[in-house]
């Protein structure tokens, strides 16, 4: 069942305090209960930006190489299910003047379907897509994979049915 609106709102207020959880998985025994509540069975990787660096040798040709931006729209084709949320929590929580707030991350998979509709929306492959075009334009980096975090203030599962896709702006995200 998806988490009601106050809920998120709560996590929200809460949020810029997410480093200080991350540091409590340090701690003997309450590290080992926040690890095992947020965190067990998280697997996810950043993706640098798409670019390339000339060097005066020979090497693989742009054409041999997988950019992070054909990793994401892979995952994106595949899905048979994308949602897209309305804010970023990260920068929405944080003020961030720096980067668009409205370019939220993507859900992918079944487990996506029981998100709140109040906190994004349904879209179509090509609207998603669309929207990590966007948001590489807009400098923000991708961070994809499963994430525990996401399940559980999103109130949704199983967790290896959502893949998480992150747009993250340096000074306010992960």
């Amino acid at each position: 069942m998806s988490r009601p609106v106050w809920f998120v709102q709560l996590i929200k207020k809460t949020f810029p305090g997410r480093f200080l959880a991350a540091k409590a998985t340090r701690l003997p025994v309450l590290g080992s209960v926040v690890d095992h509540w947020l965190f067990e069975g998280d697997d996810l990787i950043y993706l640098p930006k798409d670019k390339s660096i000339n060097i005066d040798r020979p090497g693989n040709s742009a054409t041999e190489m997988v950019l992070p931006s054909q990793v994401v729209e892979y995952f994106i084709e595949q899905a048979s299910y994308h949602w897209i949320m309305n804010t970023c929590l990260c920068r929405d929580s944080k003020k961030c003047e720096d980067y668009p707030i409205d370019l939220g991350c993507l859900f992918l998979g079944n487990a996506a379907m029981g998100i709140n509709p109040q906190l994004g929306r349904h879209v179509t492959k090509e609207e998603a897509l669309e929207h990590v075009r966007r948001c590489r334009e807009a400098g923000l980096v991708h961070l994809i994979g499963r994430n525990k975090l996401d399940t559980v203030w999103l109130g949704v599962g199983p967790g290896k049915k959502l893949l998480t896709i992150c747009n993250c702006c340096p000074c306010c995200c992960l």
